[in-house]
């Protein structure tokens, strides 16, 4: 009878040991069926930044804020005299 216990033990030991690594292979084989998703989700938020970049580019372009200055709403704007102008020197730590 002892024999048979030790086999029961052997086998429950690797079905368990068994049952564990294909846990850990489901686990991977799921990450690697959501990296696809999350590729495109990372290419869709780099267009976002790409296009955002662009209008902020476009938005401080010289050009663009010289015909600012040529509309009506912001005709009072004018450029600062260099005694206007306060220069605040950044706290080294």
């Amino acid at each position: 009878m002892k024999p048979v216990l030790w086999i029961v033990f052997v086998c429950l030991v690797v079905g368990s040991a068994l049952l564990f690594y294909i846990d850990r292979l489901n686990q991977l084989t799921q990450l690697r069926l959501e990296i696809p998703q999350h590729v495109k989700e990372l290419k869709i938020v780099q267009e976002e930044n790409e296009a955002l970049q662009y209008e902020i580019d476009r938005f401080e372009s010289p050009i663009y804020l010289m015909e600012l200055l040529k509309k009506p709403e912001y005709s009072h704007l004018k450029f600062p005299r260099k005694s206007e102008v306060i220069v605040i020197e950044e706290a080294k730590p």
